[in-house]
């Protein structure tokens, strides 16, 4: 069997051979994948346009008032300062250590004996949480657990 396909006899004048109908192929081919590159560049400049509209509302979809408090909020919690369940000082920097003075253990001894919260004498003390409960487990003002 040839490998091509003649459609006139060899040598006739209307003898086109395998070259030129690879060529005719080849040219079709090439402006096939031009039309596609084309395509795909006209949907990736919409995309981006897109994209591009939904990035420059994102931080109202947030609650931030502004695209630089939403950078901000990211970069925080990028370098670690979105730590579940801990909430840092204002500022970013860290609490000072709380001097526990023995006035301090009387106001959290009466708060706690007035049937006050942890949060609430908290919030009267300006202590931590655990310093209210180390207080109140060092006055014996808590209960002991059930084994």
């Amino acid at each position: 069997m040839p490998n091509h396909i003649r459609l006139a006899p060899v040598g006739s004048r209307y003898d086109i051979g395998v070259e030129p109908i690879i060529i005719m192929a080849k040219d079709k081919i090439l402006k096939a994948l031009a039309a596609a590159r084309a395509k795909v560049e006209k949907l990736e400049a919409a995309m981006a346009a897109k994209r591009n509209r939904l990035l420059a509302r994102v931080h109202e979809q947030h609650g931030f008032a502004s695209l630089e408090d939403f950078i901000n909020a990211l970069k925080q919690v990028a370098k670690g300062g979105g730590r579940k369940g801990k909430a840092k000082a204002a500022g970013g920097k860290r609490r000072k250590r709380a001097v526990i003075t023995p006035e301090i253990k009387a106001k959290v001894k009466a708060l706690a004996q007035a049937g006050k919260t942890g949060a609430e004498i908290v919030k009267e003390t300006g202590i931590s949480l655990p310093s209210v409960q180390n207080i109140k487990k060092e006055l014996g003002l808590t209960k002991a657990r059930k084994k």
